[in-house]
């Protein structure tokens, strides 16, 4: 009995991440952001649904500095919608 595997029928064609590239953060600009979502995953067990604030937060700071860590884009398509509607309400209005 024989099992030989035919790898030439289906190729492998790489393509980019949707998001595009995530640089690293060499000058450590949001380490401290990120330090403090790594020690909320820590408490909790690794737990991402319970630091979903900090990784927001993280993912702010990266869009907001001047050497590109991130491409700016609408914090609600990174699944951050609800967290937007939760500080909108807690700012009272003028």
């Amino acid at each position: 009995m024989s099992t030989a595997m035919n790898f030439s029928t289906k190729s492998f064609t790489p393509r980019p991440p949707d998001k595009g590239a995530f640089p690293l953060d060499h000058f450590g600009e949001c380490s401290a952001f990120k330090e403090r979502f790594m020690e909320c995953l820590r408490h909790s067990g690794y737990e991402s649904a319970a630091c979903r604030q900090r990784a927001m937060a993280y993912l702010e700071c990266r869009m907001d500095r001047r050497v590109q860590l991130m491409a700016n884009e609408p914090l609600e398509k990174l699944g951050f919608k609800d967290l937007i509607n939760e500080k909108s309400e807690e700012k009272p209005e003028k």
